[in-house]
Order: structure tokens, then sequence, then C-alpha cells
């Protein structure tokens, strides 16, 4: 049976009702008569046991909201209870209030109680032995530990149980809000992957489509193998561009979900083909039939690269090339050293003085310095007497 939830656990109800139990416990015992004391006084009245007894079960009500009152009050009450005679309903409510002291009060309390306890149940054996000249004195002690020093051990108990469990229940709620704050980088980090990829298929493509609906729809006059070139580059654009949006939507998809077989037994789920450096000619020959005339030169010796840096190195050269397309004058100079420590990208191309062009929002900037932040490498991109300038190092992580 569960209690009533006015009685649950830290309430004070629950302390008054406990505070109560014991009361009603005292009293039965002087009501019984049972008044064991150590010194009969047939003289003195039993009425004058109440008195402690109530101090006592006021004791026990304040265990929780003033653990330090609470055990002086009970002290007290149990000093004058000894010198009445001691009384056992008293004694034994004073055990709880040792136990609640240790329990509920701050940790000088019990580590004193402990020394006062252990101390008190020496010198009673000790007195003990000295008053009746032989060993049997020690059970003198008996009384002070079964009713001091063992309650205060099992308050010491509960006590250390109770911050331990308060300590794993704080350790296990820190690591909660950790992983939480783990899972939020790992989302923000992939949100903003995904967002330059995206950007990165999708910016270089349209732009092709749309500087050459641009030029179909404003030049008048053109003959039907101009209309048909410039349609040939926005099909070749549009086709290549749904191509690498579909791969990157076949790896966000789940397993089974794409439409087309399931992978059998353990052979993995197929990725989706990064791009590389290595492809920068046919990503160079797109932009050329896009109407961009671009100059090529690499120094040193191509050889393989990370994959990490493959990909930058190619969505920078894309994104560069694009903005020089967008913006430029028609004309651009792509140069890739190969270094033994890091390849370098440059990407030089007249501005155009009007400012005309495709407008843009700057996320292509954005992303390629994130990218080369990623990698730890260095990336400048500016204008210098007229032309747009774009200096990529990318460290490959093989040189000494």
């Amino acid at each position: 049976m569960r209690p009533p939830p006015w009685l649950g656990s830290g309430t004070l109800a629950r302390d008054v009702a406990l505070a109560g139990a014991s009361l009603v416990g005292g009293l039965a015992l002087y009501a019984l008569d049972w008044q064991p004391q150590i010194h009969r006084n047939a003289d003195l009245p039993t009425t004058l046991f109440l008195p402690p007894l109530l101090a006592m079960c006021l004791a026990v009500g304040l265990r929780r909201v003033a653990p330090r009152t609470s055990l002086a009050t009970g002290t007290v009450a149990l000093v004058v209870d000894v010198a009445l005679g001691g009384s056992l309903g008293t004694i034994l409510i004073y055990t709880q209030v040792l136990y609640d002291a240790c329990v509920y009060g701050p940790p000088r309390l019990w580590r004193w109680l402990l020394r006062v306890t252990v101390a008190l149940s020496l010198v009673g054996a000790v007195l003990g032995v000295f008053a009746l000249g032989q060993w049997r004195g020690v059970a003198v002690g008996v009384p002070v530990v079964l009713a001091g020093l063992l309650p205060v051990l099992t308050g010491v108990s509960v006590r250390q149980y109770r911050d331990q469990a308060a300590a794993e229940r704080a350790r296990a709620e820190q690591t909660a809000r950790l992983v939480e704050m783990d899972r939020r980088q790992a989302v923000s980090a992939e949100r903003a992957r995904m967002a330059r990829e995206l950007h990165d298929v999708v910016a270089n493509h349209l732009s092709a489509v749309a500087i050459h609906a641009t030029a179909v729809l404003s030049v008048p006059g053109l003959d039907r193998g101009q209309v048909e070139s410039a349609l040939r580059v926005i099909r070749e654009s549009s086709v290549q561009g749904l191509a690498e949006m579909r791969q990157m939507i076949e790896v966000l998809r789940e397993p089974g979900t794409t439409g087309g077989p399931a992978p059998v037994g353990d052979d993995p789920v197929p990725e989706m083909v990064s791009a590389r450096l290595a492809e920068a000619d046919g990503l160079v020959e797109r932009i050329r039939a896009a109407g961009l005339a671009v100059r090529v030169r690499t120094d040193g010796t191509p050889g393989p690269l990370p994959v990490a840096v493959d990909l930058a190195a190619y969505r920078i050269v894309q994104e560069s090339l694009t903005n020089a397309l967008k913006h430029g004058t028609g004309e651009a100079d792509l140069t890739i050293a190969y270094g033994s420590a890091e390849v370098v990208l440059t990407v030089e191309n007249p501005v155009r003085r009007n400012g005309s062009g495709l407008p843009g929002a700057g996320a292509g900037l954005i992303g390629m310095r994130e990218r080369t932040t990623l990698l730890a490498g260095r990336l400048t991109a500016g204008s210098q007497d007229g032309r747009w300038l774009v200096r990529a190092a990318l460290p490959t992580g093989q040189g000494a």
C-alpha cells in the first residue's frame, strides 16, 4: 500500500506524523507504568516524565527543517529524563533523533556525533570496570552503544548511501546533458556540411542554366545553331545537377527506401561517389561550355590525396570557377600546385566594372572558408587591381 501524497517522503506532514506516532508510543509505555529508572524514587511523580517526552517528540518533528535544533532539543530532553531516573520511551525516541541528525544534518554534525558517541561508549566501559572492579563492568558502556553509537552508525551509513546515489544521479544527468550537446553539435555540423554540398552541387549547374537562358531571352536575332548550343548547355547542366542531387538524396535516405534492391547479407550500402580533384578536367570542360574561357596550369606531380582534401579541393575549384562565370568578364586562370605537404589552388579572373552578373548571397565564399578551416588550411579571397583572386592551401599530411 502506498501512502497518500501528503505523507510522501520529504514532506513536513510525514515528520509531524512520525512525531505523533512517537508520542503515542511513549504515552502507551507511560500508561502501562513502564518507567524503568536507574534510581527509583517513590515520592517522584510520574507526570514529570511527560515534558521530556513531549520535547523529544518535538525534536522528531524538527528533524528535517532544523536538524541542529532537533538534536539540541532531544539532547536536553534526554538529560532531564535521565536526571529524573530515565524512561524507556524517551530513550528509544532519542535514537530516532540521533539517526535523523546524521541523515539530514550537515556533514560536520554526523562526524561530531560519531566522535562523541564512540568516546562516551569507551568512557562508560572504563568507568564500569573501575567502579565494579572487574571486567564485567564493561557492560556499563553497552546502553550507550545501543542507544547512541548504533543509531549514529546506521544514520552515517544511510547518509553515505544517499550521498552516493545523489552523486550518481547528478553524474547521469550531466552525462545526459553532454550527450544532448554532442548530438546537437553533430546535427549542426551535419546540417552545415549538407548546406555546403547542396550549394556547391546546385550553384554551378544552375548558374550555367541561368546564364544561357538569360542570353537566349535577352539577345535578339539568334540563329537556330546558337539557340541549340545554349539549350544543349542548359540540358547538360540540368542533367548533371540532377544526377549529383540524386546521389546526395540516396545517401540521406534510409536503406531499403530508395526503390532499388536492398543490400543482401553484410554488403555495405553504396555511398555517393565523392568528387575528386582529378576530375577537375571535366569540370573545366563544362565551365568552358557554359561560356568561361579557363586556362589551366598544373605544377608539381599529381598524386593521391586524402578523401576530405580531395573533395574540398574539387568544391573550391568548382565554386571559384562558378563565381568567375557569374561575376567575371568571361575568362579565368586556374593553377593547381601539388607540394610535398599541401596542395595549393589558385583561381584568378577579372571582375566586371559595372557590377553586373547574377546575384549571389555569399554562401559560396563562406562554404570555401569552412572547408578550408576544417582541414586546418589557409584561404584568401578578395579583389586586387580589378581582378578577383582565390587562393587555398590545403594540407595533405604527407610531408615531413
